[in-house]
């Protein structure tokens, strides 16, 4: 990151060099009527996410949406986390106001014991305040006087619980307002600190520019490469991968390479279940494809129905990017580019009354299938404490179902069934470490199992969550159950789909226990042995509103009910392989992905019966 530069009366200043940390620094200037300078207030402020040590903290990007930035997380399943630690740089020594932008995270629930305490210390000295144990939302707290004898200092965040403490930003001023909060305001606050440029740098145009790097944006940006196209990767977390993730952790089912294009499935088997290296080496190894991890994608600029660019951020230094392009495949899972887009789309279930599906309920509803947090324990050979959890989900021996004694999660460990996953990710996650810290306290501390589990101990608990449903972005042709049970055929179908219509609905047995809020989920809908294959048709892969945007992922277009046979991500992953190929027949004859059905659909098919080296 280059040097920002202080202000006075609009002239540039000599420049300051920041330290390794991403320190951002502000000077403000309010005129008064009749004159020129009637206050001066120097702001400094450093983000979290870009502390040159991060110790045991992680990045969290999954509600930057909604509360503006990334932000750290204590994520040491009841251990505290080893510091983060940063070099702080003031404009000059003297009096600066602290300010922590934090929040006390299971106040949703009004559940005492705030359990994201953390403290901020500076050269070593912990401020008077601990930080996460109060506010209703994200903003800032503090506003403590400091004294600083120099113009440099060590900054440091020593979580105390090692239950979740999340932390934005450290703010330095040197009057007693604390910055903006206003979701608006603080965004311009951000980037004038920053220093970002009026334009947003481009890396250059491309062919296709591919949003989300789970197995279907994965296999979109190879199969377009392969043949011939300049792609653009985009993927917001550091590993490629999605739900089956190290960070998420979903096995991929579905079955390949099924006719009527047998070809198709040959890269979801190339990408495989090997792990994230091996999905990153694949990504690199194409000369045409371009991976740009860690960038997440918030706006998208349209003309005339048509995308012309999409902006990300970066989730460690704040840099941003806009890519443009000629045409977009949105593979985020929860439809965000068609949504930024103006796409047409839908989240919950259709009513039987609209689409006369017999699995659909008798009206619409928000009913979705939820979300899952993988997490598994392992023996420590020797007694292992874990503390009661006053503000997680009380369990006791009758809401403590036969399917939560358990060591590990399985699939049905599931939340979120009437909550938005695209934009309430952070509630719907939050809630489910709740039931799981909750549970596992039970286990350890009053169940009648006490002796069984006095060994064991957490090992891992994700938490990027791993969503089933959100948006759906709607084609020229919405699949549904009618067209899946009655087999009916498509001139344009292009893969085949083998799983059940599977959908999860919440546990009645939990859900009587929390009652709207469970965390158990049934798997219902149709047996995979009661469903034969089904070719899905390729205009459920574009949007008919947005006429160069693709779809491959979970945010096709389907009906909810239908969702729960094309979700899964081998079958996902062959959504894109045939993304990638429609994308070549686009950029060869100048089409919009329409016009590959309407015009040149006998090529398209030939070039599906065909592998992609």
């Amino acid at each position: 990151m280059g040097p920002f530069e202080t202000l006075r009366n609009g002239k540039r200043l000599a420049a300051i060099t920041p330290s390794e940390t991403h320190v951002l620094a502000l000077t403000l200037v309010v005129c008064a009527t009749g004159t020129s300078l009637a206050e001066e207030r120097s702001a400094v402020l450093v983000e979290a996410e870009s502390f040159r040590q991060r110790g045991g903290w992680v990045i969290d990007q999954q509600a930057m949406d909604q509360m503006g930035s990334p932000y750290l997380l204590a994520h040491g399943l009841g251990r505290p986390v080893e510091d983060a630690v940063t070099t702080v740089r003031l404009p000059k020594a003297g009096v600066w106001h602290v300010w922590v932008r934090t929040w006390d995270w299971v106040s949703p629930w009004n559940a005492s014991g705030a359990p994201g305490r953390f403290q901020v210390l500076l050269d070593g000295k912990p401020l008077d305040e601990a930080f996460g144990t109060r506010g209703a939302a994200w903003g800032w707290q503090g506003g403590q006087a400091v004294r600083f004898a120099a113009d440099t200092a060590e900054l440091t965040l020593r979580d105390l619980t090692g239950f979740e403490g999340r932390c934005d930003a450290i703010a330095f001023t040197v009057s007693e307002v604390a910055p903006p909060n206003d979701r608006e305001e603080l965004d311009t606050f951000r980037r004038e600190c920053l220093g970002l440029p009026a334009v947003v740098p481009s890396p250059g145009r491309f062919d296709l520019v591919v949003t989300g790097g789970g197995v279907a944006g994965i296999c979109t940006a190879v199969t377009a490469a392969r043949l011939g196209l300049k792609v653009a990767l985009i993927q917001n977390r550091p590993v490629l991968g999605g739900n089956s993730s190290s960070e998420i952790g979903v096995s991929a089912s579905g079955k390949t390479n099924m006719a009527p294009f047998p070809q198709i499935g040959n890269i979801v088997k190339e990408v495989g279940p090997e792990g994230d290296d091996r999905r990153r080496r694949i990504v690199e190894d194409e000369e045409n494809v371009r991976l740009f991890l860690n960038m997440h994608v918030f706006a998208v600029e349209v003309r005339n129905g048509r995308i012309s660019a999409v902006v990300a951020q970066h989730i460690v230094d704040g840099t941003r990017l806009r890519f443009s392009g000629e045409l977009f495949a949105d593979c985020t899972g929860d439809g965000t580019v068609g949504f930024l887009a103006g796409a047409d789309w839908r989240i919950g279930r259709e009513g039987r009354n609209e689409t006369n599906e017999p699995m659909a309920p008798p009206a619409p509803d928000n009913v979705k299938m939820g979300s899952t947090l993988h997490w598994q324990s392992r023996d420590a050979g020797a007694p292992r404490e874990f503390p009661e959890c006053p503000w997680a989900i009380q369990i006791d021996k009758d809401s403590c179902m036969d399917l939560m004694r358990t060591t590990r999660s399985r699939y049905y460990w599931e939340t979120g069934f009437r909550y938005d996953a695209a934009t309430e990710t952070e509630f719907i996650r939050d809630y489910m470490l709740r039931a799981i810290y909750g549970n596992w306290a039970f286990l350890k501390n009053r169940s009648g199992l006490r002796e069984r589990y006095a060994n064991l101990e957490l090992s891992s608990v994700a938490y990027v969550l791993g969503k089933r449903e959100s948006r759906r972005l709607m084609g020229d042709v919405i699949l549904t159950e009618h067209d899946i049970r009655s087999k009916k055929p498509y001139e344009d179908a292009c893969l085949t789909s083998t799983w059940g219509i599977d959908l999860h609905t919440p546990h009645t047995v939990n859900e009587k226990h929390f009652p709207g809020n469970a965390f158990i989920c049934h798997g219902s809908g149709l047996p995979k042995k009661d469903v034969e294959i089904y070719p899905i048709p390729y205009r459920c892969l574009y949007s008919r509103n947005i006429e160069n945007l693709f779809m491959a992922g979970r945010s096709i277009s389907v009906t909810h009910v239908a969702l729960g046979q094309v979700r899964v991500q081998n079958t996902t992953g062959m959504m894109g392989e045939v993304v990638g190929r429609a994308a070549s027949i686009c950029a060869r004859h100048g089409v919009s992905p329409r016009g590959v059905y309407e015009k040149h659909l006998v090529e398209f098919k030939e070039l599906l019966s065909k592998p992609v080296e």
